[in-house]
């Protein structure tokens, strides 16, 4: 499935909750010393945030998230030019998505046809972890 050029959060997912740090290593190393303290505080047990609700995947602190839980932070956390942030986030969403679904999840395809809709303010969508290193 062809990806759109617009990045858009599909509710349900969670995959960017996802935190456990041997599989996100690009996370951390994207991250200032503050930040990646509060990045490894996140981490539960079981590699997933601990403010992630499994059962209805969703954040509880969505209001008060990190700032590097935000996609709009992606770009510059990343060292990305800002007219590249969307298909960036767009990738690191793919690639998130099928690291935990899938290639062939329903996840993956709700995302894919949600990015091909109209385009939304990276800040006024929910927001992830940046996962991606390109």
């Amino acid at each position: 499935m062809v990806c759109g050029t617009h990045w858009s959060c599909i509710s349900g997912c969670g995959a960017c909750c996802r935190l456990d740090p041997e599989e996100r290593s690009e996370a951390l190393e994207a991250l200032n010393p503050r930040q990646r303290e509060t990045y490894l505080s996140m981490v539960g047990a079981d590699g997933w945030c601990r403010h992630f609700d499994t059962g209805s995947r969703r954040c509880r602190i969505y209001a008060e998230r990190p700032d590097f839980c935000q996609v709009s932070q992606l770009a510059s956390l990343f060292g990305v030019p800002s007219e590249a942030s969307e298909a960036f986030a767009i990738r690191c969403c793919q690639q998130q998505i099928r690291s935990e679904f899938g290639g062939r999840s329903r996840e993956l395809r709700r995302f894919e046809r949600a990015t091909r809709r109209a385009p939304a303010p990276l800040n006024d969508q929910p927001g992830s972890v940046a996962s991606c290193p390109s």
